[in-house]
């Protein structure tokens, strides 16, 4: 990917992500759909471990499809992220994941 269309997309993805209200939760792929290129979920994973704007941009919101937590989380590793997700009243389940039906955010989705 060409660095002006990396940054195009990079700045899309960071645009979405900062729509994801507290509380709720989105996937890679579900932004990766919603800035129409639904074949770039890792291209939206690599774009919010070098989130410019911790804190502002929500990266914390996002999570794998499953609901598990980013391994990598670049701003405190899932430990932290769960904590920015349980302070905003995000539900897990037992097994440490997102509860999606309860958590996720509708956008996009049919």
């Amino acid at each position: 990917m060409a660095d002006s269309n990396r940054e195009g997309f990079f700045g899309s993805v960071y645009e979405m992500v900062a729509q994801v209200p507290a509380g709720m939760v989105a996937t890679y792929g579900q932004i990766a759909k919603l800035v129409g290129e639904p074949r770039r979920a890792r291209y939206v994973r690599y774009a919010l471990h070098v989130n410019p704007q911790p804190g502002v941009i929500p990266c914390h919101r996002i999570v794998f499809a499953d609901g598990r937590l980013a391994e990598g989380f670049a701003f405190g590793g899932p430990e932290a992220q769960r904590t920015l997700l349980e302070d905003e009243g995000v539900a897990f389940l037992a097994n440490g994941h997102v509860d999606l039906q309860a958590s996720r955010w509708p956008a996009g989705l049919v």
